[in-house]
């Protein structure tokens, strides 16, 4: 992704709540940590969160213009546990979605597959302040085995990959609604716990060496170790009634990388997404997510997902 991509993205992500009020349908709260209601002021921690299914089914018979029956489930879900007394702020977030779809001819197939765990823990520079000092462990992997079609090849699984951000920095909050952190001190830790894989030089690890007949030399690294900068940006708004808008960038860019010429590359991950509650029981999503890194393939990846279903929140009062 050239770099004046990458700046729109800032610009874009940093003007965005100008314009309203303040892993997948729990990408609204999933992206934030939060839902549609917020917590009283006065809590120390603020808990809760929502939880989501979408159901879709296709079903013809003797139907002329063709087509084929088909039936789809997905779910996200997302808990969250935030602290905020006096200087210490600490977040807490869970991020998980899953989705299955099949049809009469390809049968039972993986759409969607999420999980983002992070832990962002800071204090105020001073009593009064925007800024914190910060630091941010973040986990993202998913549930199970994922291929490409029509081949079926699996590409994908538990753990494979993974990646884990430690991240040490500042974090500016000038509104309640958008944080950005900063870190040039960020170790990432690429994970790819399946040798078939990981003898690929799947997601930027170490291939394997082979000799020219084939045959494995040594075999390929599981782990691979990153160190650069980091941003995480974050917005959730409430746009308009019963609309929210919630937005999340990542950049990080890698100092380490062992060719030189990649150390210019920027990872992106934007996702933004909106929610519009009908009624207390039935919401409507929309999904849009944009990723670019050069170590899993050199182009750039979308994801769009549309959601109506049933949705349920939850929340602290007390």
């Amino acid at each position: 992704m050239n770099r004046l991509s990458i700046l729109l993205a800032v610009l874009i992500c940093q003007t965005l709540p100008s314009h309203g009020q303040v892993g997948n349908v729990s990408g609204i709260a999933t992206l934030t940590g939060d839902t549609l209601s917020k917590a009283k002021d006065s809590l120390i921690w603020k808990k809760g969160g929502f939880v989501n299914i979408n159901f879709s089914q296709v079903s013809l018979s003797q139907w002329a213009p063709g087509g084929e029956g088909s039936f789809a489930i997905s779910s996200n879900g997302m808990l969250y546990a935030n602290y905020d007394k006096g200087r210490i702020r600490w977040d807490n977030n869970i991020n998980l979605a899953y989705a299955l779809q099949k049809t009469s001819s390809e049968g039972l197939r993986k759409t969607d597959d999420q999980i983002d765990l992070t832990s962002k823990f800071g204090y105020r520079m001073k009593p009064v302040s925007k800024w914190y000092y910060s630091t941010l462990v973040n986990f993202k992997s998913q549930f199970s085995e994922g291929y490409t079609y029509p081949d079926e090849m699996m590409v994908s699984k538990f753990l494979a990959p993974a990646y884990v951000i430690t991240s040490i920095g500042l974090t500016y909050r000038p509104l309640d609604y958008f944080e950005v952190l900063l870190s040039p001190v960020t170790s990432r830790l690429v994970i790819v716990n399946d040798q078939q894989l990981a003898d690929a030089g799947s997601y930027g690890v170490k291939p394997a060496v082979r000799d020219a007949s084939g045959t494995i030399i040594t075999p390929g690294k599981k782990l691979q170790s990153q160190f650069g900068a980091y941003l995480n940006a974050r917005i959730r708004k409430e746009i308009m009634p019963n609309v929210t808008l919630a937005s999340r960038l990542e950049l990080f860019n890698n100092y380490t990388d062992e060719v030189k010429a990649n150390r210019k590359n920027i990872d992106v991950n934007w996702e933004t997404g909106f929610l519009m509650k009908v009624n207390k029981l039935i919401t409507a999503s929309l999904i849009i997510q944009v990723v670019y890194d050069a170590d899993v393939i050199e182009r750039t990846q979308y994801r769009q997902v549309i959601g109506v279903g049933f949705g349920y929140k939850f929340n602290n009062t007390k």
